[in-house]
């Protein structure tokens, strides 16, 4: 299956995975309200097509990843958004933020793009 359809299936079965999506752009605070809007929709420049930032807050600082969406359907990355929506909740302005060591997110990334 490709990857583009694969996305879209990935997006269509959650609309919590759309929400988690929406929040991952650089939201900027200037412009009318509806330009806010439309900003908050659109990802960030450094973004491609078919994936979004990750921000990772360990213990000793926080790092920015971006993502491939497929990595979304791997079950330790799910358990960790479900970790992420405990402590940082979805009200928040700054983006996807999931609490995890940068080694073991990138260990656990590695993982989910090679379909372990």
């Amino acid at each position: 299956m490709g990857t583009k359809k694969r996305s879209k299936m990935i997006l269509q079965s959650s609309p919590v995975l759309k929400q988690i999506l929406r929040r991952c752009s650089s939201l900027k605070g200037r412009g009318t309200e509806e330009e806010e809007e439309e900003e908050e929709r659109r990802p960030p420049a450094d973004v491609p097509k078919g994936h979004f930032a990750v921000y990772v807050v360990g213990e000793q600082r926080r790092s920015r990843f971006v993502v491939p969406i497929s990595s979304l359907e791997h079950p330790e990355f799910q358990r960790l958004l479900r970790l992420a929506e405990e402590e940082f909740g979805f009200e928040h302005r700054d983006g996807l933020t999931v609490p995890c060591d940068e080694l073991a997110f990138r260990s656990l990334l590695a993982s989910a793009i090679a379909g372990k």
